[in-house]
């Protein structure tokens, strides 16, 4: 898929497994993501699919259901099983088998600007919710004199950062009932972790839209423009800003995400894709022989040295070479991925609940107890669908 590993892999890959498979070219062609879940649909079934496909690590479950993928379960082991993170494991687990490898993976920390920290006095990055609000009202502050400045930008409808604070309270947006799935966002966990992404948006005081996502505006732009002293964001999102404004360079850096449990980091939802075995593949032996070559140490330290989370490898020594990284490396192993269902796929495209939730708590249009409520019945009602 376009913008995944970087070509210097790919072009390397490609040309080892060629010099030792006599005989074999690798056709190697780049997608758009958008419309890529209509184009897999179509590929799959036809009578020539590809060998190996790349595919995000929400939209498995549904591809995997239509029985269209080929089980791997049985070659777990000569992928490098045992060294793949939880939440990419349970992204490629449908009825109980595995259905591809985990590629690579990136998650939301806290991308902030060190000179506005050390303005402010602030000498730590913070290691807990409670020192993560004390930094945003120093940040306020400081910068009081400014009323364009943002000490946090957080949109209202981010909602893979409420995904962070529910699961760090121990709750869930779903819960498993035998084969189907039901909302779980009226449980007190959910509510508590809504309830603190709210005071989050009054203690910073943001001026982001509440009725729109972080793509709308992109936050990259709007941190770009020097009046905002935190995002929640992924390493594009700051590579962006950096593009736009180079003067960020040296003057930005991440944290993870912290717990509300002092020196711990937050769950976050490991976002990435995933690669797997079309069940209609004339090559599945060669396609297994290739993802094992790609599931090496030699392959997965590149991607670790391009900036992802390397999807067959726990170590990200070259990873945490840059404070972005090192950021990246702490959160992972406390990754997790959304409810495992073919249903999640329509929750995201459609009228998402979560986001009507978050808007309609924090504009005050509706109460906690209401908002949850309404959220939980719309989500059952799709993931039951």
């Amino acid at each position: 898929m376009d913008g995944s590993a970087p070509t210097t892999l790919t072009d390397a890959l490609n040309k080892e497994f060629q010099e030792s498979h006599s005989g074999v070219t690798v056709k190697y062609e780049v997608q758009k993501w958008t419309g890529i879940q209509e184009k897999l649909t179509t590929a799959l079934t036809s009578n020539t699919p590809p060998d190996v496909i790349e595919l995000g690590n929400t939209q498995t479950a549904k591809f995997a259901a239509e029985e269209t993928l080929l089980d791997l379960s049985g070659d777990v082991s000569n992928l490098n099983g045992d060294q793949w993170l939880g939440g990419l494991k349970d992204s490629l687990t449908w009825d109980g088998k595995q259905y591809g490898m985990p590629f690579y993976a990136a998650n939301r920390t806290v991308i902030y600007r060190t000179d506005l920290f050390q303005a402010a006095g602030i000498t730590d990055t913070p290691k807990s919710r409670d020192e993560w609000v004390a930094a945003i009202e120093k940040l306020k502050a400081a910068n009081a004199a400014d009323p364009e400045f943002q000490a946090l930008y957080l949109p209202g409808q981010s909602w893979y950062a409420l995904l962070s604070f529910i699961w760090d309270e121990g709750g869930d947006v779903a819960k498993a009932q035998g084969s189907a799935w039901a909302g779980a966002l009226n449980t007190p966990e959910a509510k508590a972790g809504l309830d603190f992404y709210k005071k989050l948006v009054d203690t910073s005081a943001t001026k982001a839209p509440k009725d729109a996502d972080e793509a709308t505006p992109q936050q990259y732009e709007v941190f770009a423009k020097g009046k905002v002293g935190m995002m929640i964001g992924l390493p594009w999102e700051l590579g962006s800003a950096v593009k736009a404004e180079a003067s960020l360079k040296d003057k930005t850096a991440a944290f993870p995400i912290p717990s509300k449990t002092s020196g711990k980091t937050a769950p976050v939802f490991l976002g990435g894709s995933n690669l797997a075995v079309p069940a209609g593949s004339k090559n599945q032996d060669l396609a297994k022989e290739y993802l094992k070559l790609l599931s090496s140490k030699k392959y997965q330290d590149q991607l670790a040295e391009g900036g992802a989370v390397p999807g067959t490898s726990k170590d990200t020594a070259k990873l945490a070479t840059s404070p972005l990284g090192k950021a990246l490396a702490a959160s992972a192993p406390n990754g997790k991925v959304t409810p495992t269902t073919p249903a999640w796929a329509a929750v995201e495209a459609g009228q998402n609940p979560l986001k009507d939730m978050l808007t309609a708590y924090l504009t005050g249009a509706k109460p906690l107890d209401q908002a949850t409520a309404d959220a939980n019945a719309a989500l059952s009602k799709t993931l039951g669908g």
